[in-house]
């Protein structure tokens, strides 16, 4: 098919096609990749497209009216990869009601090969058998005990898996954590990508992808505003009711894009390119300082303290807002280590007793943990099918356990608390490792759910274990067992291999999902890449690490959002940039990563000096406390310092619901906080070397600096006194990993809400208030 005939081709196909002639620009960008764009009027009645004209040149004239087409167009400095492009589409006379324009990336020599990515909810095009029509659907039988199993999502917008046929998927930019949409082609060893700004003066623009039947041309579809037929849910679809404007004569509308086409040899450099460029069009976004970490760790250490309590099953911090008890993922042995890091004598008896609980009530007999019981002593089953009555848990929560219990272990002996140790949790730990280690042998991957009792994988095929190497890496070094260790590197280099480079996303690990992409194995991964990183010393670590930040990037918002303006979010302002999107299926973000501090960019941020990693946790980190309830800031409508997670962009919900907290608390989003104010520095600085960044909510200037110190001022504009920690280092101290509990050791600057303080900050990270 000629460049420049792949759009006509789409509109052939609906039949109403009608054309005038002419050429658009950035026609050059598209040729490597036999691609065109062209632009259309798109009339509806309804959500039903009844008409659709296409430009060929910069004026037309159809049966409403005389139109006008306005293109600037300019080089990225730069990245001579990129253009930016302005088209401003303008009715000069007549009258068009329900109309929509649309401008049209069509690609020939398309193969189902190619990698299409939209970030946030689409990884290689969503193109996997689907289940369900809802919210966590049931596995079919086929799925149990089935090595061979495909990777099996729930009901999301989607490429077909079959050669031939429809295959397509229609989009609001609301759905993405940037406006943007992209593809690797394997056969041209190319990449392309095309970002846009959220909204036009008409409201939310569309994003579309369509192939034609043969699978040889697709075309990506920028829509000024989203006309969808069907809106994607949480596994279902519902109408859109999305509505085309109605135009007078003068009426226009600007569509600002920026598109690109570079050279890359894999999935991965696709991936490094977007953290790249996911800023590069809506610009840098504006975190605010609303409340200091500290402010935040008190006030969620609180909400903990007051949730310990004794059941029939045995003693606990609460999870979420039940009775009953759910280990790792949003709660149990994760939520009880920042109680722990308190140092405080009746926190610590409350962490050991939960310990205790753990080890002595829910370990099966193959190592493996449950991942329910209740507060009368009842073990759960999950994602059960009634032909396979055995109880099932989650490879994920059984990840959690090993890589928490062990950080545990750690953070006592750093406290000097030894001693508080009990042999069992050791025990435990080391028959959980051990199970890890006989199922990679036995199977050559973790699963996604296994049973306990026997330590058989009952579902396999999913990137659930993501954490597990980070917890084998721990307890390699801590128990004095390095086949562990090197049985952690086979697992990375296996998941990198198969799910990050072929598949392009990570899966499966949150227990309301099927195997759909989600954040949470992507950030779980990076962990046990820089778990890795620390324990070997291997740069091929850190360079994996950096894919999988850029990976990380993906489900995290770029820019601030705009919100309904009646909404919560948009009556309180909120900067929303650094939420974290749930899932392919879960179609919203949240504040934070479930359930991590996801310190380890921190840690990449100091083994490559990568500020873009360093600004993405601070992002989150700042997003985070966007949506946590406080005086005149409220969110939940709960208690001071609580949060909850639905940060809802989209529809998915309901029009209703986009923009509104769901008035209720989360403990997995509250840990998240307390985890990110220990665990991240306020400050961290590198004296005579000119590099200072900010994590926390407060101002730091440089006052003077020499080769050995710098003096800093602080300022805290914020409502509440802060206590500031700072990590003060040199570039060789970088060098070193940072060890899991180096946060005791940062120093604290006390400033009052409305205060400046100066400090000189040493090299060897001695602080001095002056």
């Amino acid at each position: 098919m000629k460049r420049g005939g792949i759009a006509l081709w789409l509109l052939a196909a609906t039949g109403i096609v009608h054309q005038v002639k002419g050429q658009a620009p950035a026609k050059d960008l598209l040729r490597a990749l036999q691609g065109g764009i062209h632009v259309s009027l798109r009339q509806y009645q309804g959500d039903s497209l009844v008409h659709q004209w296409t430009f060929n040149g910069n004026t037309l004239t159809n049966a409403q009216g005389r139109w006008q087409l306005q293109w600037q167009q300019s080089a990225i400095p730069g990245n001579p990869a990129g253009q930016e492009i302005t088209l401003t589409c303008k009715l000069l006379e007549g009258a068009a009601p329900s109309t929509a324009v649309a401008v049209d990336f069509g690609f020939g020599h398309w193969q189902p090969e190619n990698y299409v990515m939209v970030p946030a909810i689409v990884y290689n095009g969503n193109r996997y058998r689907a289940i369900g029509n809802g919210y966590n659907p049931d596995y079919p039988k086929d799925m149990y005990y089935n090595p061979a199993v495909p990777v099996t999502i729930s009901n999301n917008p989607r490429l077909s898996v079959s050669a031939t046929g429809p295959s397509g998927l229609e989009l609001s930019t609301t759905n993405t954590s940037v406006p943007a949409m992209s593809f690797y082609a394997p056969a041209a060893k190319k990449g392309w990508m095309v970002l846009t700004e959220q909204a036009t003066r008409y409201g939310n623009s569309g994003l579309s992808i369509r192939e034609n039947d043969g699978r040889d041309s697709c075309t990506f579809t920028i829509t000024a505003p989203a006309m969808r037929k069907m809106a994607a849910g949480f596994g279902d679809f519902h109408p859109s009711g999305d509505q085309a404007p109605d135009w007078a004569a003068g009426n226009d509308i600007t569509i600002r894009f920026r598109v690109y086409t570079f050279s890359a040899s894999g999935i991965p450099d696709l991936l490094t390119q977007f953290m790249t460029l996911r800023k590069s069009l809506t610009g840098p976004n504006h975190p605010r300082n609303l409340v200091p970490m500290s402010k935040l760790a008190a006030l969620g250490t609180d909400i903990c303290r007051n949730n310990f309590v004794e059941t029939k099953a045995g003693s606990y911090y609460l999870p979420e807002n039940s009775r009953n008890f759910q280990l790792g993922w949003v709660s149990g042995m994760i939520n009880t280590y920042p109680m722990l890091a308190l140092n405080d004598e009746e926190e610590r008896s409350r962490v050991v007793r939960e310990l205790d609980f753990i080890t002595s009530r829910m370990q099966g007999k193959s190592g493996f943990f449950y991942g329910f019981i209740s507060e009368e002593g009842k073990l759960g089953t999950e994602k059960g099918h009634p032909d396979f009555p055995a109880l099932q848990a989650m490879v994920r929560k059984n990840g959690d356990v090993l890589f928490w219990l062990m950080k545990h272990l750690l953070l006592l002996k750093a406290q000097g608390h030894g001693q508080t140790i009990h042999p069992e949790w050791e025990a435990a730990a080391q028959k959980l490792a051990a199970a890890f280690v006989q199922n990679w042998q036995r199977n050559g991957e973790f699963g996604q759910y296994i049973v306990p009792e026997t330590g058989e994988i009952s579902v396999f095929n999913s990137s659930a274990g993501a954490i597990v190497p980070a917890g084998l890496a721990l307890a390699a070094d801590y128990f004095h067992r390095p086949e562990w260790l090197h049985t952690a590197e086979a697992a990375a280099a296996f998941y990198y291999q198969r799910d990050v480079v072929t598949r392009g996303f990570t899966s499966g690990a949150c227990g309301d999902i099927s195997q759909d992409a989600d954040s949470e194995t992507a950030f779980g991964f990076l962990e046990s890449l820089m778990a890795l990183y620390q324990y070997t010393q291997q740069p091929v670590w850190l360079e994996r690490a950096k894919v999988q930040a850029a990976l990380c990037a993906t489900w995290t918002m770029a820019y601030d959002p705009v919100f309904p303006p009646g909404s919560d979010i948009g009556k309180l302002q909120c900067h929303m940039a650094g939420a974290v999107w749930a899932s392919s299926q879960n179609k919203h973000a949240a504040p934070g990563a479930c359930t991590t501090s996801a310190d380890h960019l921190f840690k990449l941020y100091r083994a490559t000096g990568d500020e873009r990693y360093a600004a993405l946790i601070r992002d989150i980190q700042h997003a985070h406390t966007e949506a946590v309830n406080m005086p005149g800031h409220i969110t939940t409508n709960y208690l001071i310092g609580s949060s909850m997670e639905r940060i809802q962009l989209s529809d998915a919900e309901g029009k209703g619901s986009i923009g509104n907290f769901i008035h209720t608390r989360n403990s997995w989003t509250e840990t998240n906080g307390i985890l990110m104010a220990m665990e991240l520095p306020g400050i961290y600085v590198r004296p005579g070397e000119g590099k200072l960044f900010v994590f926390d909510h407060i101002n730091a200037t440089r006052v003077s600096e020499d080769k050995g110190a710098v003096t800093l001022r602080l300022s805290n504009t914020t409502a509440y006194d802060a206590a500031v920690s700072v990590m003060a280092e040199s570039a060789g101290a970088a060098k070193k990993p940072l060890g899991y509990t180096a946060f005791q050791h940062w120093p604290k600057v006390a400033v009052a809400a409305g205060a400046t303080v100066n400090i000189k900050v040493a090299k060897n990270g001695e602080v001095t208030v002056l």
